[in-house]
């Protein structure tokens, strides 16, 4: 019996390591049928291919630098050496400088803040538009986002950015609703992965989560993510877009 994902083509844009969220994404969607391709660039896409290995399936890894037009431009080209469409696309990418987080954010210079809304924000609008051509047929786009309604200790520039994720993700809903296509974010927990520990002073927010999720949460686990964000990308949401998912234990719900 096949997966939800059966027969599906899914590019997961944005895999370093194994902790990644990203990289749970990919195992799931594998797991539940489909064919994955992942990306990343620069020094870290020798890592990407490294850790593709440990995936159910080693899937093709390509280069997409989402803030180089030509790298956007020439992605379609890139993915059509592996497959004739794409049904899903996961955006599993963030970045601020150091200068935009930990604490600094009334210091924070105006290239630091544009460079984390760049890459964090935008960026979802050119993957979109990069795969838009695959996508002939509809489909589902699926961000992740750390909920940007509250300000969070050291997120600092990168809290705005991702609030700007989720707006974008609604207009993105509202003008490819029409095309058939779906966009919607997951919301995740604090989870421990090679970005998270690059923010100084984001422990602070790990060590309040366990007490207050209701349902209890495990930051070194990432597979309920991948779940929320592969059942996305099936069929089983249809009428779903400009929703933000939250996978976190319920903490976002309590006050206290």
């Amino acid at each position: 019996m096949g997966g939800i994902l059966e027969g599906k083509r899914i590019l997961v844009a944005g895999v370093t390591m194994d902790t990644s969220l990203g990289f749970a994404v990919a195992k799931v969607a594998q797991d539940q049928g489909a064919q994955v391709i992942i990306t990343n660039f620069g020094r870290a896409l020798s890592i990407t291919r490294r850790i593709a290995k440990r995936l159910p399936v080693e899937p093709a890894v390509i280069e997409l630098d989402v803030t180089n037009e030509e790298h956007l431009a020439g992605l379609a080209d890139s993915l059509r050496a592996h497959v004739d469409g794409l049904d899903g696309v996961v955006h599993s990418i963030a970045f601020a400088p150091q200068e935009a987080l930990g604490g600094n954010f009334l210091n924070t210079s105006y290239a630091d803040a544009a460079t984390a809304f760049h890459v964090s924000a935008y960026s979802l609008k050119g993957l979109a538009m990069a795969a838009l051509p695959l996508m002939k047929e509809g489909g589902s786009i699926v961000g992740l986002t750390f909920d940007a309604s509250v300000a969070w200790p050291a997120y600092d520039w990168m809290g705005v950015a991702k609030a700007g994720l989720e707006s974008c993700a609604r207009y993105l809903a509202r003008d490819l609703g029409p095309k058939g296509i779906r966009v919607n974010l997951v919301s995740a927990g604090y989870t421990k992965t090679i970005a998270a520990g690059g923010i100084p002073g984001i422990e602070r927010v790990e060590n309040v989560w366990s007490e207050r999720a209701p349902l209890g949460w495990n930051p070194t686990d990432s597979d309920a993510t991948g779940r929320a964000c592969v059942a996305l990308l099936s069929d089983f949401f249809p009428k779903t877009t400009g929703e933000i998912v939250h996978v976190d234990g319920g903490y976002h719900a309590m006050g206290a």
